[in-house]
């Protein structure tokens, strides 16, 4: 995630998919944007929102997850990084938001495949 994807003031995270040539658009609640205000003085004058902490200029590992749950004593037989995105969506299937709509905030693009459970939604209506 770097700092020029993110519009605090729409409350938005735009950034351009390059697997699925899409421009992505996630809607960021009151909580996310109070939290990236918070961080803001921390990792604003660099490029990543969530910088490696080794302070090489890349990003936060996908390990850093998977190392902060190992932490926590959550194995891998229990909770995943991507687990978050599958726990989600099912919370959303189970309280009635459609298909499409999670699967299109989940980036997921029109192929034959549909979850069970992901992310948050642009709007109702979607």
């Amino acid at each position: 995630m770097e700092w020029k994807d993110v519009d605090l003031d729409a409350k938005e995270w735009r950034y351009f998919v390059t697997k699925t040539e899409v421009l992505h658009i996630v809607p960021l609640s009151t909580q996310a944007t109070t939290m990236l205000e918070d961080i803001r003085p921390l990792t604003g004058n660099g490029r990543y929102v969530f910088p490696s902490s080794r302070g090489d200029g890349r990003s936060m590992s996908n390990g850093t997850i998977r190392t902060a749950l190992k932490t926590l004593d959550y194995d891998s037989d229990v909770m995943t990084a991507h687990g978050f995105r599958t726990t989600a969506s099912t919370l959303l299937n189970e309280q009635g938001w459609g298909a499409d709509a999670i699967e299109r905030q989940l980036c997921h693009m029109q192929r034959d495949t549909r979850t069970t459970g992901r992310s948050i939604l642009m709007n109702a209506g979607a």
